[in-house]
């Protein structure tokens, strides 16, 4: 009964019309085919309903490479700011040091890059309720994309034994250790994907020997 105050499509603005669009084609089925855009937020807080993104960085995967020239990193201008973040990720609120744009207008460039790719984070569901909480305040849809979860992914390349807890939730510390990854651009948003990135592939290699080849058998 509520459809009637549904948006229709042509009345959702050009570059989500183009957005959506991507998602007509077909899906590619093997991994190595497949495309990936392994991402990270920054936010003033960890409440998603309350809280606003600062920067995103994104970093795209497709053929086992990280594609480095086509890193993704936007900073959004805030008229909230939490002192306490700062000590995390270290942005401050119009500091000067890096050129902000306003929230629709990264949202906007997010969803141009992203297109139809399959999204990766680590504790993918945060990100993507931070994306998702933008989106509603511009009025638009929820995410089309399928996601994946790295912390999830490494589980499933653990041994299988008593002494190992296979639903452990790590923390993208604990995974760059325990993959031996550097963590020398920790608390960055591109820091932190290009981390998650190179986590991602080795978890991809020991998938492979599990005999997973196919994008299908990730989910």
């Amino acid at each position: 009964m509520f459809n009637f105050f549904k948006k229709k499509q042509e009345d959702y603005p050009e570059y989500w019309q183009v957005y959506e669009q991507s998602f007509r084609e077909k899906e590619k089925q093997d991994i190595a085919d497949t495309r990936f855009v392994v991402f990270d937020t920054e936010t003033t807080g960890f409440n998603y309903k309350t809280d606003r993104i600062l920067s995103i960085g994104a970093v795209p995967v497709i053929h086992n490479t990280i594609s480095v020239p086509d890193i993704m990193e936007i900073y959004i201008k805030q008229d909230m700011f939490n002192p306490e973040t700062v000590k995390i990720h270290g942005l401050l609120r119009e500091d000067g040091r890096v050129e902000a744009i306003d929230e629709e207008k990264a949202i906007q460039q997010f969803l141009a890059y992203i297109s139809n790719a399959v999204l990766v984070a680590h504790h993918v569901h945060f990100d993507t309720s931070m994306i998702n909480a933008a989106l509603k305040r511009m009025g638009l849809p929820k995410l089309k994309n399928k996601v994946l979860d790295t912390s999830v992914l490494y589980n499933r390349t653990r041994i299988t034994s008593n002494l190992i807890d296979r639903n452990k939730n790590h923390s993208l510390d604990e995974l760059a250790d325990a993959l031996n990854i550097s963590k020398s651009d920790r608390h960055t948003a591109t820091g932190d994907a290009y981390i998650t990135a190179v986590a991602f592939l080795k978890i991809l290699s020991r998938l492979e020997k599990k005999g997973i080849y196919k994008s299908s058998k990730l989910f």
